[in-house]
C-alpha cells in the first residue's frame, strides 16, 4: 500500500527543483570552461613533447646540448602557462564541486527541515570566488601565451634587421 502524497510535497519538490534549474546551468557553463581550459593544457603539453622529441632526435650529444639551450626559454614559457592553466582548472572544478555542494543543500535543508540558507549562501560565494580566481588565472596564461609571441616576434625582425 503507498502512501499517496501530499499536493503541498509536491509543490515543495517542484519549488526545489525549480531552484535547482539556474545552479545546474551554471554548472553546465562550468563544464564547458573546463573543456577549453583542458584542451589548452593538452596543446601545452604536445608542444612540450614536441620540443623534447626535437632534442632526442638530435644525433650527437653536442646537437642536443645546443637544442636544449635553444629551448630553454620555450620550455620555461610553457611550464609557466601549463602552472596557470593547472590552477585554473582546479579552481573551475572546486567552483563545480561548490556549486553541487549548493544544489545538495538545497534538497536537504527541504527534505530534514533545516535552515540551509546561510550554508547555502556560504556555498555559493565561495563558488563564484573560485570562478573568479580560475578566470583570472586564465587571463594570465593568455596574457603570458601573448607577450611570449610578440616576444618572438620582434626578436625574428631584430635578428632580420641585423642579418
Amino acid at each position: 500500500m503507498t502512501l499517496p502524497i501530499a499536493p503541498s510535497e509536491v509543490n515543495t519538490v517542484s519549488h526545489l527543483i525549480q531552484l535547482s534549474v539556474a545552479p545546474v546551468f551554471l554548472l553546465a557553463g562550468v563544464a564547458g570552461l573546463l573543456n577549453v581550459f583542458t584542451g589548452r593544457l593538452a596543446r601545452i603539453i604536445d608542444k612540450v613533447e614536441k620540443i623534447d622529441a626535437g632534442i632526442e632526435n638530435k644525433k650527437t650529444e653536442e646537437a642536443k646540448k645546443l637544442a636544449e639551450e635553444k629551448s630553454r626559454e620555450r620550455r620555461l614559457s610553457l611550464t609557466i602557462r601549463m602552472q596557470n592553466i593547472n590552477r585554473s582548472i582546479s579552481l573551475c572544478t572546486m567552483t563545480g564541486l561548490l556549486i553541487a555542494l549548493v544544489i545538495v543543500t538545497m534538497f536537504l535543508s527541504s527534505i530534514l527541515q533545516f535552515e540551509g540558507s546561510v550554508i547555502i549562501a556560504t556555498l555559493f560565494i565561495f563558488a563564484m570566488l573560485s570562478l573568479i580566481l580560475s578566470l583570472i588565472l586564465f587571463q594570465k596564461e593568455i596574457f603570458f601565451t601573448t607577450s611570449f609571441l610578440k616576444k618572438k616576434k620582434q626578436s625574428i625582425k631584430t635578428t632580420s634587421n641585423t642579418v
